[in-house]
């Protein structure tokens, strides 16, 4: 690394260290609002906030120290592009936006695939392979059902977690 891109990336570095401690504390403050009563196992529903919430503030606090005191160590390039693949990051944007927009009107299972579907094109759009043919969608299409289903039969199946369907049969 050299000493002008060391230089500018301390103030950046300091800036996700505090992005961290600042989103520490947000979660802290939501854990907070959530009851301590303890449940099963004797843990209540705060828990884990609480643990997430401190562990992240730990990493936070320890970037800022790292920044602060000579920036990041051992810091590798990065391996990505130089520049952000915006077509890639369109396709996946639009598969999450339409997963959120549709999974009360197409149920877990289609809306994930759909996601899953969109997820794909935009990762290999950025490998440069990106595939439009029927017969890549329709492949894509039964992979995402294929994950999708036992996840959403576990969930509202084994754990009775209503997840939304798109029957009321509890299998679709």
């Amino acid at each position: 690394m050299t000493q002008q891109h060391s230089s500018r990336s301390k103030p950046l570095q300091t800036l996700i260290g505090a992005g961290l401690v600042v989103l520490a504390l947000s979660l802290a403050w939501g854990a907070s609002t959530v009851s301590s009563e303890a449940g099963y196992g004797g843990v209540g529903p705060n828990f884990f906030p609480w643990v997430v919430s401190i562990a992240l503030l730990i990493c936070g606090a320890l970037c800022v120290v790292h920044a602060l005191t000579g920036g990041f160590r051992v810091l590798e390039e990065g391996s990505g592009a130089e520049r952000a693949h915006w077509k890639g990051f369109i396709w996946v944007s639009a598969g999450l936006l339409l997963n959120a927009l549709l999974i009360t009107t197409l149920g877990f299972i289609l809306s994930c695939a759909l996601c899953f579907v969109l997820s794909v094109r935009g990762f290999r759009s950025s490998e440069g392979e990106l595939d439009l043919r029927l017969q890549a969608w329709i492949k894509d299409s039964l992979i995402g059902v294929a994950v999708a289903a036992p996840v959403f039969w576990m969930f509202t199946q084994l754990l009775a977690i209503n997840l939304p369907g798109l029957t009321k049969t509890g299998w679709l």
